[in-house]
């Protein structure tokens, strides 16, 4: 139940904020809000304030900003109407929503690394046969303190270097065993392992795994700013990588995106691991939530800049009956989606359960 009420908190912050953009930006350009609504389906909840009805429906998976006149049914030439503003404007009030989305992310990020986050120390738990660690005599229980000369004190750091020598032979490490400083050189083995992105490469192991030691880590307030802005960065580059490796064929749908149903089982993971976790996920999930949005497509907000780019250089509207063929693609093309991420959120995530059901 508590995994339920986070899941929909984070659903319901992420398209408040999105919609909230749209719905900013276009009264600020003097464009007339008729309906801002949480969710679809029935109507639970409705309030009327000036010219706008705040609406709470059922259903709280998506959410939309009724705008007058945004369409060529209902457009009457009123200068408050959608239609009735520039391509330039319309553009600056679809492309709020991805903008204010991606805003909240970077905010997280900035959070996390102000008020500190949780990381492994380069403390040794585990050592793996055929490896150069355990046949140097490194034991459970060191602690590394450096490689190669520079100091380290987190895993994911210390990990790093050691995986960039993947050409060198060996790597010089200082570590600590009862509380006194060694040194030691360890040879470098070759592997090829597969990142996120489904590529293939050849990193340095030298076969130690991490001990359950864990230390918080803050940064100032600066600090964690242009951090925030470089991790944010970091996964929009990531993110636009993978949606041109899936495109190309090179990776596959199933395991690069996931819908309600998966992010419902990762919010249950991230709920068990605290406060941190969450505002992670958050983070990951507006931004990821802003660069989707924006894709090309009929229906989203990127799909809408196109045509809008379209209607620029043809100097008039996109008539009524290509406006119509154009939603009903876009529909068709999200509603695809949606049953094809739901039907691999269930194989990937639940798939053993099922598999026990039906045995």
């Amino acid at each position: 139940m508590i995994t339920l009420i986070i899941f929909l908190f984070i659903l319901s912050i992420l398209i408040v904020v999105h919609e909230f953009g749209h719905f900013a930006i276009a009264k600020r350009i003097g464009v007339k809000v008729e309906k801002f609504s949480l969710g679809f389906g029935p109507l639970v909840l409705s309030k009327q304030k000036n010219d706008t009805q705040y609406c709470i429906n059922a259903i709280p998976l998506g959410g939309y900003v009724k705008l007058a006149g945004d369409n060529l049914e209902e457009y009457k030439g009123k200068p408050n109407e959608y239609l009735a503003k520039t391509p330039g404007q319309r553009t600056i009030i679809i492309l709020f929503g991805p903008l204010l989305n991606y805003i909240l992310g970077f905010l997280c990020f900035w959070l996390i690394l102000f008020v500190g986050y949780p990381t492994l120390t380069t403390k040794v738990g585990g050592l793996i046969d055929g490896f150069g660690a355990k046949d140097a005599g490194m034991q459970v229980g060191d602690k590394i303190t450096a490689v190669d000369g520079k100091k380290v004190d987190y895993w994911e750091d210390m990990q790093k270097i050691i995986q960039n020598k993947k050409t060198a032979t060996e790597v010089h490490l200082s570590f600590l065993r009862s509380n006194q400083e060694h040194t030691i050189d360890i040879k470098i083995k070759e592997k090829q392992l597969e990142d996120p992105l489904g590529q293939r490469r050849n990193v340095g192991l030298i076969g130690i795994t991490p001990a359950d030691e864990i230390v918080k880590v803050k940064h100032g307030f600066f600090q964690a700013f242009l951090l925030g802005i470089n991790k944010t960065w970091n996964l929009t580059i990531m993110t636009y990588k993978a949606v041109w490796r899936m495109l190309t064929g090179k990776l596959a749908l199933r395991e690069s995106v996931t819908g309600p149903l998966g992010i419902f089982y990762i919010t249950s993971k991230a709920a068990s691991l605290g406060i941190i976790a969450i505002l992670h996920l958050i983070a990951v999930l507006s931004v990821s939530l802003a660069i989707f949005n924006l894709l090309p497509l009929p229906v989203l907000d990127g799909g809408h800049i196109l045509l809008l780019a379209i209607e620029k250089v043809r100097g008039k509207y996109l008539s009524l009956k290509t406006e119509r063929i154009i939603t009903q693609i876009g529909l068709t093309l999200i509603i695809s989606l949606a049953v094809i991420v739901t039907y691999n959120d269930l194989l990937r995530f639940f798939g053993d359960k099922i598999s026990k059901v039906f045995k």
